[in-house]
């Protein structure tokens, strides 16, 4: 361990590590039940899909929001206080959305869900780097894939609800109930992080530059961005360049998703042999090759395999980045990783928006050139990594 490591206080690093696998997991889990439930709310609300569109903005907005003044409460306040209470927070706001009746209390609903989103984004990444320095490998991959579990136990809650004619205020209302229980129970295991006293007695140490800090996050807006892409548009490739059925098209997603979560649990062993540089470089040339099967072989088959090998690449990438804001500085920790994860965010918000501007002038296919690019460069960046990890 370094000399820039912190003391893990409070709870042994292994409970720690299952409290921060639930925080992750309910996370992906209130995400997924919102999703799930958009079509029911925008039929019960009467708003048309322009406007659904904006007010998706709105959550996009709040949810910036909350990372950017969670990240500085974390250091403030300590992880142990800001995780659960943001986690409280998504589960109550959770509820609202099913009981908006029009656009503007809707709109007042979203608010809070992406505020209590964003905070516990920041939060729980946070804890997660204050958790892996207990550890001698990495382990941050799995807490992400651990977000993806929960948006599929989501999905099939959700499924499963609707078909059984469930009102959808009662069921997001007990998936809330659900997230407030479970920040409760994982609250009493987190870890704080405290500096180390002779650290504290030598002269106060430079503050990362702004440069690294820019960089890391720039790497993270070109890798969420790409994952944004495969999100809203992967399925539709399927449908609209392949002319799939619409059950067969789901298929392409499904490939991707799969991929990602299987990756996200295999990145942290192959970390610890190659390091988070490589993670990144490596995953994004993966990445990069994927992509460009499925745009230059219209075929079902090798689509499957390039949304597949796209996933995979970059299931490790962004996780590896994270860690690597959150070690910059112990001592201000979440207010860097606040930065990262925010532009991060912005990507995979503007990903989807920028390839349906692009769809209007070239066929989808061609559009995902874009990612692609991306994903070249961060390529060419990934050895930033190298300057932004600290020694073990």
């Amino acid at each position: 361990m370094s000399a820039t490591d912190v003391q893990l206080q409070t709870a042994p690093p292994r409970a720690a590590r299952v409290a921060t696998w639930l925080y992750f997991g309910l996370n992906g889990f209130a995400v997924g039940m919102w999703v799930v439930h958009i079509p029911s709310i925008e039929q019960a609300t009467g708003i048309t899909h322009s406007t659904l569109g904006l007010l998706l903005l709105v959550l996009g907005a709040a949810a910036f929001t909350g990372m950017q003044i969670a990240g500085p409460l974390v250091d403030k306040i300590g992880q142990r206080r800001l995780v659960p209470a943001a986690g409280i927070l998504l589960g109550l706001a959770l509820a609202g959305p099913g009981l908006a009746t029009n656009w503007w209390t809707l709109g007042i609903a979203l608010i809070f869900v992406g505020f209590g989103n964003g905070s516990i984004d920041v939060g729980m990444n946070a804890q997660a780097v204050v958790v892996e320095r207990g550890y001698p490998r990495p382990i941050m991959a799995a807490f992400h894939a651990m977000w993806s579990i929960g948006g599929a136990i989501a999905a099939v809650v959700g499924a499963a609800t609707l078909r059984a004619g469930v009102p959808t205020e009662v069921t997001l209302a007990l998936a809330g109930v659900v997230c407030i229980v479970l920040s409760l129970i994982a609250s009493r295991f987190l870890l704080e992080a405290t500096e180390p006293a002779e650290e504290v007695a030598e002269a106060p140490r430079a503050k990362p530059s702004a440069k690294l800090v820019w960089a890391l996050g720039g790497l993270a807006f070109g890798l969420m961005l790409s994952e944004g892409v495969a999100n809203d548009w992967a399925a539709l490739h399927f449908r609209d360049i392949l002319g799939t059925s619409v059950s067969t098209a789901a298929y392409a997603y499904g490939a991707f998703a799969v991929a990602m979560t299987v990756g996200r649990f295999l990145t942290d062993r192959v970390a610890a042999v190659v390091g988070p540089a490589a993670i990144v470089r490596w995953g994004a040339a993966m990445a990069a090759v994927g992509l460009t099967l499925v745009i230059v072989i219209p075929w079902v088959p090798v689509a499957l395999v390039g949304w597949a090998i796209f996933g995979l690449g970059l299931a490790g990438g962004v996780p590896q980045l994270f860690t690597a804001a959150g070690n910059l500085d112990p001592r201000s920790s979440g207010a860097l990783m606040a930065r990262v994860v925010g532009l991060g965010y912005v990507g995979l918000l503007a990903g989807p928006a920028l390839i349906g501007g692009l769809a209007h002038w070239m066929p989808l296919n061609i559009a995902f050139i874009l990612p692609v690019v991306l994903c070249v460069l961060t390529f060419l960046g990934g050895p930033v990594l190298k300057r932004g990890t600290p020694g073990r």
